[in-house]
């Protein structure tokens, strides 16, 4: 064998490692965003009937608050129509305020979860850094 020989059979080897590795690197990444999607969606199905059960309970209990303090109008004066009304209004801007904070803080961390691969970017990083050592 003469030399050309065996810069090629290097050459070829190192086509044929880098080749094996990137398919490896792509297999990777397709699982890890597989796996965070589906965390992610689960996350969101809990969250989701979470929410449904909850509001049940609190639609309940925003009631009682309602009447209470429609009640607690009524014997300050108002008249009970009145006393009603402003009781579930109060009541209704408190909850308001309450699911505005809520529904932006979760928005927010999904929002910051992202499924980028950040294993498999460096990774790649760390390949491509090896490729090029090799090539030089």
């Amino acid at each position: 064998m003469n030399i050309e020989t065996n810069i090629a059979d290097l050459i070829r080897n190192l086509r044929d490692d880098v080749l094996s590795l990137v398919s490896e690197e792509a297999a990777l990444a397709k699982t890890e965003i597989g796996e965070k999607l589906s965390q992610t969606g689960r996350n969101l199905g809990y969250l989701a009937i979470g929410a449904l059960v909850a509001s049940s309970a609190l639609m309940m209990a925003f009631m009682a608050f309602g009447y209470l303090l429609g009640d607690l109008f009524t014997h300050s004066g108002f008249d009970p129509g009145k006393a009603a009304f402003l009781g579930f209004l109060v009541i209704a801007v408190l909850v308001g305020a309450i699911s505005a904070f809520l529904i932006s803080k979760a928005l927010k961390n999904l929002r910051d979860n992202s499924i980028k691969p950040k294993k498999t970017v460096q990774s790649l990083r760390e390949d491509k850094q090896w490729a090029q050592s090799k090539l030089s």
